[in-house]
């Protein structure tokens, strides 16, 4: 375990073709610095991608991966190798609730209450079993609630960020493609970071020959503007601590460290996101576990709860949510190196770099045509890894007690209808999930058994909800 050292296994060189390394046992530090350096660079497009949706500042969000990360593996006593990046099951719960009015603070208390919910259900787990989470929520719910988050983000990427410039995302989401289907290994992997610069430099390429653009900004108000704004670079420094939320010259918010605030209507809106992360954690679990023939179900509630403090923790201070990485799992099964040293090496590199005001200078720069190429994909494939699991799992959907709850929970999610009784309103994500999960329990168990579906496969099969971080 990490906290008693690792095993020096190969004499510390590379394994021979074959050769496994455990997550207690290690490389020399050389090989093993390297190693962590490939999981911060195959986590970081999709880490500070998606804080840049949710308004929240990339900085923050890099530096309390890496806390994240080390609290995960203290938690999991170094027997579930993983790092934890921003999860991008959030994002559809955060644009409801900025929709609404609220701000950075409103958004990170929703975020650290789904946090503690997660680690509430981690302990549960810990203690009851891993079953549990097979038997409260079927692949059936899971895919459902996975799908309809990423649908529902679907005119934010088509009405927001699209329009601002629409070939610097034609521009990048080809690239993001292209990268990501036809690049082999590793860098097949970070093509969403291949997209971004892409699209960054076409950008950067139309404003010196094209000229400023009259397009609409975030907010929708039409000017004439370059793609491209370097200044806020220029002035930031190079090494020191994030800055703390402010109001910018045109009364914007500008997302910095913070203390949240508290809402239970905004909360409603990201607990669906909860499912996702159980999905996402048990389906990284299933993965490690298949790749080192250990059996991790013991492990499964310290994972959640692992993943549930993280996120918490994050959500305190102004960060993003967290979640398990399937980029980082890409790169154990390439190099069939599962130490958790090369963990804790990579959280280090993410705090480090979060201590860099320069670099969250560069990242909050992204154009928003930038942006548009990127989450047409991003959250399209958040969508469709909900049908992965159906798939996965053989899900009936020929049974009416199947598909219909799940039709309609998913056309009210994605839809973003709404119900309101008296000041409460529960609307979108929030609204398909309750309908989802009550409808279908609540239909199965009406039903006699022998006119039930027959019987589902493992549940979590969920392989990773944010499968959108590429």
């Amino acid at each position: 375990m990490a906290r008693r050292g690792w095993t020096v296994v190969y004499g510390g060189r590379t394994p021979p073709p074959g050769g496994v390394v455990a997550p207690d046992e290690r490389l020399s530090w050389p090989r093993t610095v390297g190693l962590g350096g490939q999981h911060v660079i195959a986590m970081f497009g999709a880490t500070f991608v998606f804080p840049v949706l949710m308004g929240l500042n990339p900085n923050i969000a890099i530096l309390m991966s890496g806390v994240a990360t080390a609290l995960f593996l203290l938690i999991v006593r170094g027997k579930v190798p993983s790092y934890l990046g921003t999860s991008a099951s959030f994002v559809g719960g955060v644009a409801a609730i900025r929709a609404q009015g609220g701000d950075s603070a409103a958004v990170t208390g929703a975020i650290l209450v789904a946090g503690l919910v997660l680690l509430v259900i981690g302990l549960l787990v810990h203690r009851l079993g891993a079953h549990v989470v097979t038997r409260v929520l079927p692949p059936a719910v899971t895919g459902a609630v996975v799908m309809l988050i990423g649908f529902n983000l679907a005119s934010v990427a088509a009405t927001t960020y699209w329009p601002q410039d629409q070939w610097s995302a034609l521009v990048t989401m080809i690239v993001v493609m292209v990268a990501a289907v036809l690049l082999p290994g590793f860098w097949g992997r970070i093509g969403v970071l291949i997209g971004l610069v892409a699209g960054f430099a076409f950008s950067w390429f139309l404003d010196l020959t094209a000229g400023p653009i009259t397009a609409p900004d975030a907010n929708g108000d039409v000017s004439t503007h370059l793609r491209v704004d370097l200044s806020g670079v220029g002035q930031a420094d190079w090494v020191g601590l994030p800055p703390a939320t402010m109001t910018g010259p045109d009364g914007m918010e500008i997302a910095g460290w913070h203390l949240p605030t508290f809402s239970f209507a905004f909360v409603l809106l990201v607990l669906p996101s909860v499912i996702a992360l159980v999905a996402e954690n048990t389906g990284h679990v299933k993965a490690v576990q298949g790749m080192t023939r250990v059996d991790l179900d013991p492990y499964l509630g310290r994972a959640l709860a692992g993943d549930g403090a993280g996120t918490a923790l994050a959500g305190l201070v102004g960060g993003s949510p967290t979640t398990t990485y399937a980029e980082n799992i890409g790169v154990m099964a390439a190099t069939r190196v599962y130490s958790t040293a090369a963990y804790w090496v990579a959280a280090a590199f993410a705090v480090l770099l979060g201590f860099c005001p320069k670099f969250g200078a560069v990242v909050v720069a992204v154009p928003g045509g930038v942006l548009g190429g990127l989450t047409v994909v991003l959250y399209g494939m958040v969508g469709l890894l909900g049908a992965k699991i159906w798939v996965q799992n053989r899900v009936d959907l020929g049974h009416p007690a199947t598909l219909i709850p799940l039709a309609a929970g998913l056309i009210l999610g994605i839809g973003g209808a709404s119900m309101t009784v008296g000041s409460f309103e529960l609307s979108g994500i929030a609204l398909g999930t309750i309908v989802v999960l009550v409808a279908y329990h609540g239909l199965h168990r009406a039903l006699p058994a022998d006119r039930r579906p027959g019987v589902e496969h493992d549940a979590t099969a969920g392989e990773h909800a944010d499968r959108a971080d590429t």
